[in-house]
């Protein structure tokens, strides 16, 4: 190989970008024509066992296998990885009887593989085979094999592993997702495992932990001189405050944005009352809605503030954009 790169010109590279493209989406578009029962009993087995998943390969497909357990693990499906060859050298002691081993080998003869099937088949293990060769000894060894296969490799030389590597990737994707399906996993339990992360944040936080609360809560009653609604904007600064009855129902709330009609309609501010210039019927929010929630009403109605109400309908928060991007919701 020449130590000195030849620049090539930049038709030929976005020509051979696209043909890559375009032969790796081919390859996932027949794996999509090619799925039968096999496929459905992959799943099957998988639900079926009490154990856990453990993905296995060498090589590139060894990486293709940590992302699947990786992704399994966090739809629902307890998993992990280990390496062929480390597998042979003790790791194999991490595989009960009860768990399902999912081999990834495109040529389904790798040595490190076939090394290990006989002893995980011995001690009751259940082997799953993703392989580009139904007649291939690994193939053979699988209770059952899912046909990753593909027509050609996006290399120019056909030889370094990337459509099947991208077929095999894809098609773990699939298995991942029937079974996040057939085991009723939600979003909730999505976030769960991914706690720290902004997802988690998002699908965790509620109203009620980021919500104002007692006094930090702007209000007035439906009485309340329109001057003293101002002055308890200016307490709480939050840019409006509520208007509430005796049992702390909310009749209407007093913005920032009220404000500037008052003053454009000349309103005497030492007379009227709050009631007068309020607006009524203001959207609200329970405590127990998700956080998310709030940040789309205020969106969607392109409102700054919002209030919250318990079950019975009274005033026990107010929220506005600044504390949801304070929580990292938005």
């Amino acid at each position: 190989m020449s130590s000195a790169p030849i620049a090539a010109p930049h038709d030929r590279i976005l020509e051979l970008a696209r043909r890559v493209l375009e032969i790796e989406a081919n390859a996932v578009h027949a794996l999509a024509d090619r799925l039968d029962a096999g496929f459905a009993a992959a799943i099957e087995l998988i639900l079926a066992s009490k154990g856990r998943v453990i993905v296995s390969g060498v090589g590139k497909s060894g990486h293709i296998g940590r992302k699947f357990a990786a992704t399994l693990a966090s739809t629902g499906t307890p998993a992990y990885f280990v390496h062929a060859a480390e597998a042979a050298h003790g790791d194999l002691g991490m595989i009960t009887a009860d768990d399902v081993l999912i081999a990834i080998s495109y040529s389904g003869s790798g040595e490190e593989l076939l090394k290990i099937v006989p002893l995980v088949k011995r001690q009751g293990a259940r082997l799953i085979a993703i392989t580009g060769n139904p007649e291939s000894p690994l193939a053979l060894e699988a209770d059952v094999h899912l046909d990753g296969s593909v027509k050609e490799e996006a290399c120019p030389l056909n030889l370094a592993p990337t459509a099947s590597t991208t077929a095999a990737l894809a098609l773990s994707d699939a298995l991942a997702v029937a079974l996040l399906d057939a085991r009723g996993f939600g979003a909730e339990d999505f976030a769960r495992s991914h706690p720290g992360g902004t997802l988690g944040r998002r699908l965790l936080t509620h109203v009620s932990d980021v919500m104002r609360s007692g006094k930090a809560v702007p209000q007035v009653p439906e009485n309340a001189l329109l001057a003293d609604a101002l002055m308890e904007m200016t307490r709480a600064g939050m840019g409006m405050t509520a208007i509430v009855d005796a049992d702390q129902h909310i009749i209407g709330i007093y913005t920032d944005g009220d404000l500037r009609r008052s003053l454009a309609s000349n309103c005497d501010f030492t007379t009227a009352r709050v009631a007068d210039v309020m607006s009524r019927g203001p959207k609200t929010i329970q405590a127990e809605a998700l956080a998310v929630e709030a940040a789309e009403i205020m969106e969607t109605r392109r409102i700054s503030q919002l209030l919250v109400t318990n079950r019975d309908g009274c005033l026990i928060g107010a929220l506005n954009h600044h504390d949801l991007m304070l929580a990292k919701v938005i």
